[in-house]
């Protein structure tokens, strides 16, 4: 039977529950079957009742002799159950949990799973665990049992009912891999790896499915990467670039800059004007640090296509860094008869300013895809922070020409293996070099008891050099959604700050639910120096250029993963001048503090990123607002043997087989592209 039947259709389940399921992204039968333990608590061992020792772990089997609610005087419930199973009695204590009673009869034969404990002579089982049995099958108890991630009001109980009917009935998991694959790696079939990664047969049965399930889902990503870029080498671009013919020209723009590119930029440059010249569409993935240049370099990219007679479209995921990116293009275009444009959703280009197609390089966010917009000759599109757009978003902004040049960019510094493993359908390019003359910026790690004196050595800079500073509140709550809590946490820390420590100078306050309006003009206003601090919090870490700001405080810095941190460093040390970063944290926890001294030591965004991979993982290297790169539900990224691994088995399998094949894989790697991958 096929497991693609939607989740509402399982059997015995309110629509509480379905409606918890799907809040989860569990939208059918295989996507139940794909939401994995995390944990498994051992409750095998099955006892008669005259052999439990204290400390044990173990199942009971017996009946219910009695039941009774008791209360001590301090106003606690205690609800006491005796069992027999024909060798012994034994009770059975829970706490405060007085609606279990209610759920079970004198007479019923019960299984419960848990210690044995003693109070003195006597002894007694605290259960974790407890089902009424019947027809002798148990789920919950008498065997090694699932524990699941416990979000959305499902509790590991339910999850592991549903699973369990799914897995006792006739759906079938079919194989999707040939033969020799599954042998030369030492894979389990797939049927035996669903059953043992939820109802395990012992360990090591647990460990084996565990492998083969997270073979497969590395495996049908790079299979996916590997077949967008055969079938990108395939393509030819509508329009062939002329490099040659225009090198004089781009020469001089690149001597008329107003500084010197650095030999990352000259690289990153040589290379895409090489992809440039090809038949075939470039597709080049370009990272590098905040502040590294990464926006001339995708200047002279688009130079290249206006010279050719072709439109450049740049899109960016928020108004201020499209803003950001218009201001930077027209500040470098401005001796050229280049006609640049803005389109975002506040901002769109009048029939005043002309038709979309006057303009040589468009600049915008999502508003780029609406499907009225038409371009005339669209022959490079460049993706800024391109993690940030769903896949349909990036798809669509593609097909606004025919067979475009594609370049996507990011600041958020990506571990090498990562983006091996996530963008292998992509040429990569990585600038590791920062413009001439900018300082590294001197970062502290600040205890609760130095803080007083931090603010006072801030005061006399602000004093002295005029300069401004950028204080960073964190999200409150764990969620890519800035909520309205996390406002009133910041706009409290503004005004203690504004009243209390800086009353002499003019503070701003910036958050994500302020109108483009509002926020254009606040950042305009800090621009132009009308206030010397802006409270603001994370939603607008990237791409803020204002040369002026020299310290960053970061409140409660160990709330962010290391990238995150360096993307909010990035907002300062835009200039000449000496730049600094405050870490402010009043954890104790010895783990968090060395986590800040090492990003305090180092500057690189890769090494950083290395380093949280390493140590906190893969969820968190990228900070709550960026963890969009991949949704792994078994595989782990730092795996390097795994990931090297299934590489060597996309390779032999392109050799030896064709998915048309192989009706289970096709399916699954449709999956797969739908919701995660577009060439980018």
């Amino acid at each position: 039977m096929d497991l693609e039947i939607p989740i509402n259709s399982l059997p015995n389940t309110s629509l509480i529950t379905i409606r918890r399921f799907n809040q989860l992204g569990i939208k059918t039968y295989f996507d139940l079957l794909n939401y994995f333990p995390f944990r498994y608590e051992d409750y095998s061992l099955v006892s008669p009742i005259n052999k439990v020792q204290p400390g044990e772990v173990v199942t009971l089997q017996g009946q219910i002799l009695d039941m009774k609610n008791e209360y001590t005087k301090t106003g606690l419930k205690i609800q006491k159950l005796l069992l027999y199973d024909g060798t012994a009695k034994i009770e059975a204590i829970w706490y405060n949990q007085p609606y279990l009673l209610k759920l079970f009869k004198l007479g019923n034969k019960l299984s419960l799973a848990g210690e044995i404990k003693n109070w003195g002579k006597k002894i007694f089982i605290e259960p974790k665990e407890y089902e009424i049995v019947k027809n002798n099958f148990l789920i919950h108890t008498g065997r090694i049992i699932p524990i699941y991630p416990e979000k959305k009001g499902l509790s590991s109980k339910v999850i592991r009912e549903k699973i369990f009917y799914l897995l006792n009935s006739d759906y079938l998991v079919n194989e999707f891999l040939p033969e020799e694959i599954l042998k030369y790696n030492s894979l389990v079939k797939e049927d035996y790896s669903y059953k043992n990664i939820h109802f395990p047969e012992n360990f090591l049965a647990a460990k084996k499915a565990r492998e083969r399930l997270a073979f497969d889902e590395l495996f049908v990503i790079q299979l996916s990467a590997n077949l967008v870029k055969q079938q990108w080498q395939k393509e030819k671009v509508g329009f062939k670039f002329m490099i040659k013919e225009h090198q004089e020209k781009v020469n001089q723009f690149i001597k008329n800059l107003p500084f010197i590119l650095t030999n990352a930029q000259k690289k990153a440059v040589a290379e895409i004007l090489n992809d440039l010249s090809q038949s075939k569409p470039m597709n080049r993935f370009l990272q590098g640090d905040v502040g590294s240049g990464k926006t001339v370099v995708a200047a002279i990219a688009c130079y290249v296509a206006y010279l050719n007679g072709f439109q450049s479209l740049l899109m960016a995921p928020t108004e201020i860094l499209a803003f950001q990116h218009y201001q930077t293009l027209t500040s470098l275009f401005k001796n050229y008869s280049v006609k640049i444009g803005l389109q975002t959703s506040s901002k769109k280009i009048s029939k005043k300013q002309g038709l979309i197609s006057d303009f040589n390089i468009i600049v915008g966010t999502h508003a780029l895809i609406q499907k009225k917009l038409q371009f005339s000759r669209v022959g490079l599109v460049i993706i800024d922070e391109q993690h940030r757009f769903g896949v349909v978003q990036r798809a669509a902004l593609k097909e606004k020409g025919i067979n475009p040049h594609l370049l996507t960019m990011t600041a958020t510094p990506i571990p090498r293996t990562v983006a091996l493993t996530l963008y292998n359908e992509l040429d990569l390019t990585y600038i590791d070099e920062m413009p001439k003359g900018r300082l590294p910026i001197k970062t502290f790690v600040i205890p609760q008891e130095k803080r007083m004196s931090a603010y006072q050595w801030i005061k006399e800079k602000i004093k002295n050099e005029n300069i401004q500073v950028f204080i960073v509140c964190p999200l409150i709550e764990e969620s890519t959604v800035e909520t309205m809590k996390s406002v009133k946490a910041a706009k409290k820390e503004y005004q203690f700050l504004k009243e209390k420590i800086f009353p002499e100078f003019k503070v701003g306050l910036l958050h994500g639910k302020l109108k483009a309006k509002e926020k254009e003009k606040i950042m305009n206003d800090f621009r132009q120096k009308k206030y010397h601090l802006l409270v603001t919090t994370p939603v607008v870490e990237v791409g803020v250029d204002i040369p002026n700001a020299n310290i960053i405080i970061i409140e409660a810095a160990e709330r962010f993963g290391l990238a995150q941190l360096h993307q909010l460093r990035g907002r300062v040390g835009r200039s000449d001048k000496q730049a600094y970063c405050f870490l402010f944290s009043e954890i104790k926890n010895n783990q968090a503090q060395e986590r800040l001294n090492f990003f305090a030591k180092n500057n690189l965004g890769i090494k950083l990123a290395e380093y949280d991979l390493k140590i906190r993982g893969p969820g968190d290297v990228y900070g709550l607002k960026q963890h969009g790169y991949l949704n792994l539900k078994i595989a782990s990224l730092t795996d390097y043997q795994l990931i090297n691994q299934t590489k060597r088995a996309v390779l032999y399998f392109l050799s030896h087989y064709s998915v048309d094949n192989f009706t289970g894989l096709y399916k699954r790697l449709k999956e797969y592209q739908i919701k995660q991958i577009t060439r980018d």
